[in-house]
């Protein structure tokens, strides 16, 4: 059975926010966010002000993917995560 747009919010802001948390994450989470987003994107039910923003996140996961430190990048993109989660809340 596949996700409602809902569903794929809720696993997107989970892992955003245990990025947020721990500081770290692994390659397969940043695959995890690009698949969400890129769903997410094409989904008329999802808010123009939060694909907006799936634009950000979908540039970071791809960043992540590829990158030799993910750790780092994830420390480097704090901020971000945060407010990327508070304005996904904001508008959906």
């Amino acid at each position: 059975m596949p996700l409602s747009h809902q569903d794929q919010v809720t696993l997107l802001k989970d892992i955003l926010n245990n990025h947020q948390t721990d500081c770290c994450g692994s390659t397969a989470e940043c695959e995890q966010l690009e698949r969400l987003t890129k769903s997410l994107m094409v989904n008329a039910q999802v808010n123009q002000n939060v694909k907006n923003i799936l634009q950000d996140v979908y540039y970071y996961s791809q960043t992540g993917a590829q990158t030799a430190d993910l750790d780092q990048h994830i420390l480097s993109n704090q901020e971000n995560l945060s407010q990327w989660v508070n304005n996904i809340d904001q508008f959906s």
